[in-house]
């Protein structure tokens, strides 16, 4: 916009969150004043105002501002609150009756994979993960695909810094060889969890993308491996493209 006086006064914040959230990296105020046709001044005071609030946060690389906490919350918020989550849960229940296993739609927060959304199997031995249980990212196959996703240079920074608990025996702690196994995940576009975050428990996993191929969720599912194996659980992968690819539909779709 090149007359900023058009711009209501009660919209420039909105702008402001809509601007950054429309990038994969971090802006700067001058950047985000640019893209909306604010001053500086104007800018730089309501980009404060944010950070102060919550809803927005400094990059840790110094390089600009992000989404905070409360911006993550908000827009998670809206996304259930629309009509689209109706359709969202059926897609996972059709998904569910499809592989015979409980199915999970999960989103990142700060503290990991956070369970927004699941379908539970029939079955009576299963493994309860509750809506609203955070997981790891480093052992579970929803958390390696939002690892992958990110680019390798803040992938590796994140890896570097983040504390690889040991669940099983299988977890892998080494920082190198997480990394090694998050770019495979970057190149095939989904990830295993062979019991590493729960004994006896294999997960897949597929990001579900936004229409620019950002990263916004994950939909997978997991079962005890005396059902179902790694090699067999791999076999439902294009199960969960499919379904992945109908969720971006349903979510950002008019």
């Amino acid at each position: 916009m090149d007359d900023n006086s058009r711009i209501p006064t009660n919209l420039r914040t909105l702008l402001i969150l809509e601007a950054i959230g429309r990038q994969t990296e971090p802006m700067t105020p001058a950047e985000i004043g640019r893209k909306i046709g604010l001053p500086k001044q104007t800018t730089h005071r309501l980009c404060n105002t944010l950070l102060d609030e919550g809803f927005l946060t400094r990059d840790e690389r110094g390089r600009g501002l992000r989404p905070g906490r409360r911006a993550r919350l908000m827009g998670a918020g809206i996304m259930h609150s629309s009509s689209s989550h109706v359709t969202r849960h059926q897609l996972l229940q059709n998904l569910a009756t499809e592989i015979g296993e409980t199915v999970n739609f999960v989103v990142p927060e700060d503290r990991g994979m956070a369970y927004q959304d699941r379908v539970e199997t029939d079955w009576p031995f299963r493994i309860q993960l509750p809506v609203g249980t955070n997981v790891p990212f480093h052992c579970t196959a929803s958390g390696k695909t939002y690892l992958a996703s990110l680019p390798k240079a803040e992938r590796r920074r994140l890896v570097n810094v983040m504390h690889l608990e040991r669940h099983t025996d299988s977890t892998i702690t080494d920082p190198d060889l997480l990394l090694a196994e998050l770019q495979d995940i970057a190149k095939r576009g989904f990830a295993l969890d062979n019991c590493e975050f729960y004994e006896g428990m294999v997960a897949i996993a597929v990001p579900v993308l936004d229409p620019n191929g950002r990263y916004c969720a994950a939909v997978a599912f997991h079962a005890p491996e005396q059902r179902i194996s790694a090699e067999v659980a791999l076999t439902k992968v294009e199960v969960l493209q499919r379904t992945s690819q109908q969720l971006t539909a349903t979510i950002f779709g008019d």
